[in-house]
């Protein structure tokens, strides 16, 4: 099994437990939280999540939020991350083979949670293609 790293803040909570639920047969889950659907705020959840993915104590990261852009802000403060908003399983696959991205973030508010489980199981199954992607992600760093 692999070992993946999960959070959300309060309006991706359900989306996470389910996605978790659908996952428990193949995947191990680090989850930062949040663990209730009580206001919170996102990057409490989301910096400590790209520390451990950083660290490479997982695979890659999953970040649900009411829109995504609050956690993939959050997380790309982050030098090593490359977290990417990801609203069908097509920019998912592309965010992973293209850019090497290392955590996918999933706007709950705006996708069914079987679309939710679509866009992580792609972003999971698709795999870095290197090559002449290689050089524009060693030119992202400032």
């Amino acid at each position: 099994m692999i070992k993946v790293a999960i959070g959300s803040d309060h309006a991706g909570f359900e989306m996470k437990e389910w996605i978790k639920s659908q996952f428990s047969d193949r995947v191990t889950f680090e989850d930062f939280g949040t663990h209730s659907l009580d206001s919170m705020d996102y990057p409490d959840v989301a910096h400590p999540l790209s520390n451990f993915v950083s660290d490479q104590h997982a695979s890659f990261g999953i970040l649900l939020c009411g829109s995504a852009n609050g956690m993939a802000m959050t997380a790309n403060k982050h030098a090593s991350i490359r977290a990417a908003i990801a609203w069908t399983p097509e920019i998912a696959s592309l965010a992973r083979s293209h850019n090497n991205a290392n955590i996918v973030c999933v706007p709950a508010r705006f996708v069914t949670k079987e679309l939710g489980f679509e866009i992580v199981e792609a972003f999971m199954n698709t795999s870095f293609e290197g090559g002449r992607h290689q050089n524009r992600i060693d030119k992202m760093p400032c």
